[in-house]
């Protein structure tokens, strides 16, 4: 029998709308040897991490855990723990992952209603306030920073708007968390998931998720061991969680002091979800922050430089993936192609309306940095030429050299 070599990845740069290269601690962390899950160092370092993540949301909440699985897996165990079958819940679309919580709340029988702008847009505070008060959901669930569009949806006015009408407010923070402005406590978010593979700096398979007290309420009125209630026929109502591994009741058990078993954690992934908050919290939340903002600025100016158009309201773009239109005549899956086989280089394609008419070229966690910028439009502008369309000589890395001066 013949067997393959050893995992020996080509070297890439990741530039794509992720996920993107980790931090090279993050690697090493996730390379420590494993210990049990009832190991004092296992159940200090779980501790750890929910403190370091309550800082990382900016929020006070105890119920701040991580689901083990991809970004999705956290925003199923919100939806799913949170709402009832035949509940409403809004999802505002304005992207492709809005139609993914549409999904999945409708996967959890809930009554699902929807409203939509034009991609590259986001909703006005007042669009959502009337969605509201015509659909009186029990759930609002929102993306903050849609990739497949590069918006960032504001929500500083939305949590007093459910407040008011009381109405329960999660939102998918996955591509934005890390990268741009997020205030869990202040913004009266409820639920917050996320993952690591964007402007965190980590690998996929760890989903922070972060309750408020009273969405933990809802989460225990649902669960089946505060009934008292251990097997499936013993349920007689659609009150309690569907799901065993999304019970988010029964993961707060878990990570609580009570350490009830649900499932072996992902010790690996525990260490890599640790250092991503660790080494963001060590550089200053703030200052990650307008470090993305700064080098997303950079590539921004440097497509531009190119004479490349930009895809959506850039007023309300996230800082760490822009939406460049494909010049006319450029065949862009090709050209895409030429970037990661000449030069190692990922970015992006688009999916739905946008697929095939534009790229989306990301600047986040440990690539928000200038000399990835500088080698992506070093390359890119090769690429181009080589695809047919005239661009300035140095024009991109030129323009991103002069933004970040």
């Amino acid at each position: 029998m013949t067997f393959p070599a050893p995992i020996d990845p080509p070297a890439r740069l990741l530039m794509g709308p992720g996920p993107i290269s980790a931090y090279p601690s993050v690697l090493r962390a996730m390379s420590a040897p494993l210990v049990g899950q009832y190991d004092p160092f296992m159940t200090a370092t779980m501790n750890e991490t929910q403190s370091l993540y309550r800082d990382v949301f900016a929020t006070a909440n105890d119920a701040t855990v991580l689901i083990d699985g991809t970004s999705r897996a956290g925003i199923e165990a919100a939806i799913t723990s949170l709402v009832r079958p035949g509940e409403k819940v809004l999802v505002p679309v304005f992207g492709r992952f809005g139609h993914l919580l549409a999904e999945i709340a409708e996967r959890a029988l809930a009554d699902v209603h929807t409203i939509e702008v034009e991609w590259g847009q986001v909703f006005t505070p007042s669009a959502i306030e009337e969605a509201i008060t015509r659909v009186k959901p029990t759930l609002l669930a929102l993306v903050q920073g849609d990739t497949s569009t590069t918006m960032c949806q504001p929500l500083e006015e939305i949590g007093e708007i459910c407040r008011r009408h009381g109405v329960l407010f999660y939102t998918d923070a996955t591509a934005s968390l890390g990268g741009n402005d997020f205030e869990a406590d202040a913004w009266g978010l409820d639920a917050a998931t996320a993952g690591l593979q964007k402007c965190l700096g980590g690998p996929s398979g760890s989903a922070p998720l972060t309750l408020s007290d009273r969405a933990v309420e809802v989460v225990r009125s649902r669960s089946r061991i505060e009934a008292g209630i251990r097997e499936e026929g013993d349920a007689s109502a659609d009150d309690f969680v569907r799901s065993n591994y999304f019970d988010l009741g029964m993961v707060l058990d878990y990570w609580g002091p009570r350490r009830l078993n649900h499932h072996t954690e992902a010790t690996s992934m525990l260490y890599g979800a640790r250092e991503c908050a660790r080494v963001l919290l060590l550089e200053g939340r703030n200052a990650v922050i307008e470090r993305h903002r700064r080098i997303g600025d950079a590539m921004l100016a440097g497509v531009r430089g190119l004479g490349l158009d930009v895809f959506g309201d850039v007023a309300h773009k996230m800082t760490n993936v822009v939406a460049v239109e494909i010049p006319d005549g450029v065949a862009g899956d090709a050209a895409r192609q030429a970037m990661l086989t000449d030069f190692g280089i990922e970015i992006g394609t688009s999916f739905g309306p946008l697929h095939g008419r534009v790229w989306r070229i990301g600047t986040m966690g440990y690539n928000a940095r200038p000399d990835a910028v500088f080698s992506t439009l070093a390359a890119l502008e090769h690429v181009l030429r080589r695809f047919g369309a005239r661009v300035p000589v140095g024009g991109g890395v030129d323009a991103a050299a002069e933004a970040l001066t």
